[in-house]
């Protein structure tokens, strides 16, 4: 299973095509259209939320409901293309026409100039535009698709915020995925404590009136993939491996941890390994989950944990100084509408990369041109697991 997007932040629309998702699948497009509606929420969140209303017209690889096996076309448009035709037109330009909004001062911590030294772009929106985090309400949608997938595998799948600017959610055991969920989507910052909510706003409001933005923390959880998923004998078959390279390609993504994480370089090796215990109602198990749900690039059958470190927004409102690339003279960078902080719409654009990477692995371990196939190959193989 695999996927290609395409477009631009401000060109007409980003098109997404889907290959290799089994054939007789429900979906609808309603199924993805909340994906992206979550995605535009949060406490934070600058004007283009505002304007774009994304919805995803499925135009190919869907019938009467259900997937036919062949690639599906997903398309959202971008509302905002009708202001910025002048600039984001394919038509040639007039020879002596002035280029709007010509941008040579790139960025820091964009992809402005090491995108014009490799591509040869005098005018760096022809890299920024591309390189948006637009581009990441794509990769929900194909997300979307993986999520209903899992969902009728019974797998079941939430992202949510564990920290912003340094303030930090408790931990808190004993909540299903659908508890979960339902907290943090009633939450503006989508956090699980709600003694922290208050002053994570307060402090995306502070950066938002001092021009600046601030970063945070993100926490997925999976529940109801069996052990076994995933495969120590190569390096791209480890299931632990393609999810944090899923998570560091989410725009402004700079680190990941699972289970404890980066905590275990402090702890003895008997405060970070999971015991192994066995029932006869679950076959066996972990007493606790410090890993995470993985040992050897394989799930454990615990819930997988992972943890996403999203730096903070480099688009300022008090930008940060610049070199010009045609007079090379120093300059303050140019501005462009942003988020004060994203962290809250980040944690759902996590959970859908997530979600890609379990459904792809799913799908390279088990028979998958026809869903039913799939779902009755990967029932007999937890009812293999549990009498083993």
């Amino acid at each position: 299973m695999r996927y290609l997007t395409a477009g631009e932040s401000h060109g007409k629309q980003l098109t997404t095509i889907v290959e290799g998702v089994p054939s007789n699948m429900d979906l609808l497009p309603a199924d993805i259209n909340d994906s992206l509606l979550r995605r535009q929420k949060g406490h934070g969140r600058g004007r283009r939320m505002q304007i774009e209303k994304d919805l995803v017209d499925v135009k190919s690889g869907v019938r009467h409901g259900y997937t036919l096996g062949s690639p599906i076309a997903l398309v959202i448009e971008n509302d905002d293309f009708k202001h910025w035709v002048n600039i984001m037109g394919e038509e040639p330009l007039d020879p002596d026409a002035e280029v709007k909004r010509q941008i040579t001062r790139p960025r820091p911590g964009h992809a402005d100039l090491n995108g014009a030294l490799k591509y040869g772009h005098r005018d760096m929106r022809n890299v920024l535009e591309r390189s948006s985090a637009r581009e990441t309400a794509a990769r929900v949608a194909v997300g979307a698709v993986a999520k209903k997938l899992l969902s009728l595998l019974d797998i079941k799948i939430v992202g949510y915020t564990k920290e912003i600017a340094g303030i930090r959610a408790k931990d808190v055991d004993n909540l299903t995925v659908e508890e979960r969920l339902q907290i943090s989507e009633a939450s503006p910052v989508r956090t699980l404590d709600k003694d922290v909510e208050q002053k994570m706003m307060d402090a995306i409001d502070l950066a938002k009136k001092e021009g600046d933005s601030i970063g945070g923390v993100v926490e997925v959880i999976v529940e109801g993939l069996p052990a076994g998923i995933g495969s120590y004998v190569h390096y791209d078959r480890k299931l632990d491996s393609r999810i944090a390279g899923g998570v560091v390609s989410i725009n402004a993504f700079k680190g990941v941890e699972f289970g404890l994480g980066f905590e275990m370089a402090r702890k003895n090796g008997s405060q970070v390994h999971d015991e192994i215990i066995w029932d006869e109602q679950n076959g066996f198990t972990r007493r606790t989950n410090r890993l995470g749900g993985f040992e050897g690039g394989m799930s454990t059958g615990m819930p997988i944990v992972v943890r996403g470190v999203m730096k903070p927004i480099p688009t300022l409102y008090k930008p940060l100084q610049s070199v010009d690339i045609d007079s090379k003279e120093p300059f303050q960078a140019s501005i462009e509408r942003s988020d004060s902080c994203a962290v809250p719409a980040a944690a759902v654009v996590m959970e859908h990369v997530v979600a890609w990477e379990i459904a792809r692995t799913l799908l390279d371990q088990f028979p998958h041109d026809q869903f039913p196939k799939l779902k009755k190959a990967l029932d007999e193989y937890r009812e293999e697991l549990r009498s083993f």
